[in-house]
């Protein structure tokens, strides 16, 4: 069984990517898969992060582009996998952490399965100084767009309906089936849009801290809908998602933080990528 390297809390400021557009070899342990989102070329991407294995390296690595529907079964990841990957530096994506993956080149490693066996590389990840409030104020093109942070306070997880595709996603998926003639045996099935979005309202660590409401985009909310949410009405399935992500997931039995992340084109805005949600050691 592969030894894991054990490192302290990630920099607050991000380790800078590597000049030139050579291919570096990272080992990361996959934390985060948002929910796919529409791809001209691809179909859908998904976006990954996790935290860097590598000691000249550490801190928070960002892989995008990734098409899962095009991984095969040796090279398909779940959470709390071990990966390693080819990665030459995201050169149009500003922010530190940011790399392309050279797929062809990924292996799965260790799959970390029970809670005991993440913490002692999770926990190190949280720091009493990493406020969501601290993120936002300093947010930059260049400072830290992935953490994981500690709420004081969740107040709501509200669940409306999704609004569907815009224009321009529409169009990439419209592009991409458009193509089935060339591709005759790849899987052109469209994307579909999430019946519901979530959005978690809560304070953070901040003495001052006025609140924040963050879109959910763990790829888990989505599935979680496909799986579970058939032939039951809005109202119904509403109250089902908030059983699961809000009074489960961050029930008053877990030590809960949210993995944070912001837009390329708009680092103060963070969404929710996923939840960590270890059993609580010390009873409330």
């Amino acid at each position: 069984m592969t030894q894991l390297p054990m490192f302290g809390q990630p920099p607050d400021t991000p380790t800078a990517k590597p000049a030139g557009d050579q291919a570096v070899t990272l080992q990361v342990l996959i934390t985060v898969k948002a929910a796919p989102n529409p791809s001209e070329k691809y179909g859908e991407t998904v976006c990954v992060a996790g935290l860097s294995l590598d000691h000249d390296r550490p801190g928070w690595i960002r892989l995008y582009p990734i098409n899962f529907r095009e991984l095969g079964p040796d090279a398909s990841f779940a959470k709390y996998d071990v990966v390693t990957v080819e990665a030459v530096p995201a050169r149009q994506d500003s922010r530190q952490e940011s790399w392309r993956p050279r797929m062809p080149t990924l292996k799965v490693g260790k799959h970390l399965t029970k809670w005991s066996h993440r913490r002692p590389w999770i926990d190190p990840a949280i720091s009493e100084h990493t406020t969501m409030c601290r993120l936002v104020r300093g947010a930059t093109m260049s400072t830290q767009s992935l953490a994981l942070i500690r709420p004081k306070r969740i107040t709501a997880l509200r669940i409306t309906r999704h609004q569907g595709w815009s224009k321009a996603q529409q169009a990439k998926i419209d592009s991409y089936v458009g193509q089935l003639d060339l591709f005759e045996n790849e899987d052109r099935t469209p994307l579909r849009a999430p019946r519901f979005a979530g959005t978690y309202h809560y304070e953070c660590e901040e003495r001052d801290c006025n609140g924040h409401k963050q879109g959910f985009i763990d790829w888990e909310f989505v599935a979680f809908q496909i799986r579970n949410l058939r032939g039951m009405n809005d109202a119904d399935a509403a109250q089902l998602l908030e059983q699961r992500f809000l009074r489960e997931v961050c029930g008053p039995d877990r030590e809960v933080a949210f993995y944070v992340g912001n837009v390329a084109a708009h680092p103060r805005t963070f969404s929710v990528l996923g939840v960590y949600w270890p059993p609580r050691s010390v009873p409330r």
